[in-house]
């Protein structure tokens, strides 16, 4: 049977498109049978680490040898979360082809400069949605809105460092291009894309649905040992004139993560 390894920092299941971020790369390799977690730099074993499916209030854990099972029917795109002490928040969007297959989920330890923003999955929008909307049959939260936003400390030895914000799952996506690249089957209608602003300042826009978006702060925006503020401002139906339609997006693991 085909074995699915997935590394963070390595592998990304699904489309990223955002101004300022580059996708993360990977491929798909055959090994062993079973599902299981493992540190990705040392690829021993993780030992209690939740997985979830926040979609379905689905829990379970590994075992001692970082085994888990997946007891629970999936349909559609789903997110999966991995929780783990110690380590980075990681996130991946499977289906029941995914899921049919034995997954090694790679897992990355964190670094005392990561800032970990949320790790709750969130519903940004008006609840208002076709059933053609980009995984309108997977959304179970109702929306807290169409914006988010979020302080947070951010340290002054961020500033020898590049820092991104990592959004670690994101769904719901009608934008031209998600439309165009078969991400939801909206006919005469696209939104406008998320926008990502950072103390103020806007830094992206987010296109496609997808796993592990990278986006980098801009150094001199940031608030070295005060309070920083991410803001994500879900998008707008360009079609519909009579009134604003917002764009139903769902997002999981946000955080801000360095690297030299």
């Amino acid at each position: 049977m085909k074995k699915l390894i997935i590394l963070t920092g390595l592998i990304i299941i699904g489309l990223c498109q955002a101004a300022g971020s580059a996708p993360l790369t990977g491929g798909v390799s055959e090994i062993g049978r079973g599902n299981k977690v493992v540190d990705a730099k040392t690829n021993a074993p993780i030992t209690g680490a939740q997985i979830a499916l926040p979609k379905q209030g689905y829990k379970t854990y590994t075992d001692s040898n970082g085994n888990f099972n997946l007891n629970t029917r999936i349909n559609g795109d789903t997110i999966m979360s991995v929780k783990k002490d110690g380590y980075r928040p990681f996130s991946i969007t499977i289906n029941e082809n995914i899921a049919a297959k034995p997954m090694i989920l790679g897992i990355q330890k964190s670094e005392s400069r990561d800032v970990v923003i949320d790790s709750d999955m969130l519903h940004l929008g008006d609840n208002n949605f076709s059933n053609d909307s980009a995984n309108a049959g997977e959304f179970r939260l109702e929306s807290i809105g169409p914006v988010y936003t979020k302080r947070f400390m951010m340290t002054a030895n961020t500033l020898a460092f590049n820092n991104y914000l990592i959004i670690g799952s994101i769904i719901g996506i009608d934008t031209k291009m998600a439309k165009q690249m078969r991400q939801n089957q909206i006919r005469n209608s696209y939104s406008s894309p998320p926008e990502v602003f950072f103390n103020g300042r806007k830094i992206a826009e987010i296109r496609l649905n997808g796993d592990n978006q990278k986006i980098k702060l801009p150094r001199a925006l940031i608030l070295p040992d005060q309070e920083n503020e991410i803001v994500i401002q879900t998008g707008i139906n360009l079609f519909q004139k009579a009134y604003v339609d917002y764009d139903d997006i769902e997002l999981m693991n946000l955080s801000i993560q360095t690297e030299e």
